[in-house]
């Protein structure tokens, strides 16, 4: 998502001593990817996060960046609306910026819970937890946990979130662990529980496995094994 954001290495550098021991696993993984460079704005608006995270919905980041372009100039100045400014538009007039039918008329709706106070406000989300978050959001028509998730992750920088529900999580995790078949997206927030609160973190990870992971990882054990084999016998 193209946002203004900040890096800020500095909060990964716990979370990834904790995945790098949490088993040999992931230590390979990490030493494969590298550094995690994942870009969090300040906690913006709840509506803002919202409206831009059911923008991406379905969508490469590429089309969903065109689609909020668009949706800004809508507005004086280009800014970013407030949820009145929002209601002041037809729906037609968001669809033209490339919204679907059903994204539409949740933009509108996102904007009518904002004004009546169903939306907590940027200083209230940021006290509250990641399930409190979700459970209440998904209240809304057309939205979903996913796209809470997604939200909370690049909206408001939020740290412990695992998108369990999502294709790349899911397929992530079963190359990591070698499996026959994804988890389940249950079984992915039980398996990955003990790595709270750095889920953020874990899942920016697991979006990058690679499809050789397995080929990878066992090369770099047997040579690892061997080594150590070597040292023994010296």
């Amino acid at each position: 998502m193209n946002t203004n954001s900040v890096k800020m290495p500095e909060i990964y550098e716990n979370g990834i001593h904790a995945l790098k021991t949490h088993d040999s696993r992931w230590h390979a993984l990490i030493e494969m990817i590298g550094p995690c460079d994942l870009q969090h704005t300040s906690p913006q608006e709840t509506h803002e996060a919202l409206i831009k995270a059911v923008a991406y919905q379905q969508l490469h980041a590429k089309a969903g960046d065109a689609i909020l372009k668009r949706f800004r100039k809508l507005f004086s100045n280009g800014h970013f609306p407030t949820c009145e400014e929002v209601l002041l538009k037809d729906k037609s007039e968001i669809k033209a910026c490339g919204f679907s039918e059903t994204k539409a008329s949740t933009i509108l709706c996102i904007a009518e819970a904002g004004i009546a106070g169903v939306i907590p406000r940027r200083e209230k989300v940021v006290e509250m937890s990641e399930e409190q978050l979700i459970a209440k959001l998904i209240q809304l028509k057309g939205v979903g946990r996913w796209t809470v998730e997604m939200m909370l992750i690049y909206g408001m920088g939020k740290q412990d979130v695992m998108p369990s529900s999502d294709f790349g999580i899911r397929e992530g995790y079963r190359r990591l662990y070698d499996l026959p078949e994804q988890p389940k997206p249950n079984d992915i927030s039980l398996r990955t529980k003990e790595l709270t609160p750095y889920r953020t973190l874990a899942a920016w990870y697991l979006w990058r496995v690679p499809r050789d992971f397995q080929a990878r990882y066992e090369k770099e054990f047997e040579s690892k094994q061997r080594s150590e084999d070597a040292g023994c016998v010296g």
